[in-house]
């Protein structure tokens, strides 16, 4: 079974596909790349090059997968950053022929949108696209603590305010909440999985290194977590503790990227366990 994962690449670098692809190679997953920007590396650095490429570009490469008679190999979607809202219907219109030929397809949506050190980073209308559409139709949705406030319209504050907010998104549409980056005591990273057989928080050692990316592979990783275990609160704590593996190998390196490369065995098996806690 395959994933088509529709969301940002970059050339030097992890973020995007270019930390989604191979992480869910590495857990044995096809994966079908379709990149709606190619830059030199992620902004971040504060100077890049490349282009974003067009919703109909963006629309005639997945349509070509679908014309090769593939889609109902296809486990699931993902989709990310999207650049411009004209993209977000293709990726819509990408869930919906993959659904109409595997019924019990997934949409996971990573709202991309912004966070608390940089605020709303992405173009007017695309907040509203994700809060007005794609919640609507995905299965699962993986906000970070700014993107879950925004798209709840209330405040987060702490882990009941995580759950409340995680509440009111799936009362909209998705089966299930991953959110991200949650306030916890110090030197504590708390993560949510709230869904329809419950939910489940997770607390790994919060880390010094702020990595650009984490969220991506994180969503990655949730979802192909869930679709090898089909349990939220197995997958929440896999996706947790590879993560931290990741991020610990990459500070050992010192180096500014994700190393997910150097790290990719702890992909497959991590080497740490952090057990989820039902909250509800």
């Amino acid at each position: 079974m395959a994933i088509l994962s529709i969301q940002s690449a970059v050339a030097y670098g992890h973020v995007g596909n270019s930390v989604a692809v191979f992480p869910l190679q590495r857990l044995g997953f096809e994966v079908w790349p379709v990149d709606t920007v190619q830059f030199s590396n992620h902004t971040g650095y504060g100077a890049w090059r490349g282009r974003a490429w067009d919703a109909a570009t963006i629309a005639e490469v997945i349509a070509g997968i679908g014309e090769r008679g593939q889609f109902e190999r296809c486990e699931a979607v993902l989709s990310g950053y999207l650049g411009d809202e004209a993209v977000g219907d293709a990726v819509l219109d990408a869930a919906s022929a993959v659904k109409a030929v595997t019924e019990d397809a997934l949409y996971c949506c990573d709202p991309v949108i912004g966070d608390d050190h940089s605020g709303v980073f992405v173009r007017p209308g695309i907040a509203e696209f994700f809060r007005d559409r794609a919640l609507p139709a995905a299965d699962i949705i993986t906000p970070n603590r700014f993107e879950l406030a925004l798209l709840a319209g209330c405040a987060v504050t702490d882990v009941a305010g995580a759950l409340a907010a995680a509440e009111t998104l799936r009362a909209r549409g998705p089966r299930l909440v991953l959110a991200t980056s949650l306030p916890g005591a110090d030197r504590e990273m708390p993560m949510l999985a709230a869904g329809a057989e419950g939910a489940f928080l997770v607390t790994t050692p919060r880390l010094p290194l702020l990595a650009n990316g984490a969220g991506d592979l994180t969503a990655a990783l949730f979802l192909g977590y869930l679709l090898r275990t089909r349990e939220a609160g197995a997958a929440l704590a896999m996706t947790a503790a590879a993560v931290h593996a990741v991020i610990e190998a990459t500070l050992r390196a010192g180096e500014p990227e994700l190393q997910v490369v150097a790290a990719q065995d702890a992909l497959a098996a991590p080497p740490r366990h952090f057990t989820p806690q039902r909250i509800a």
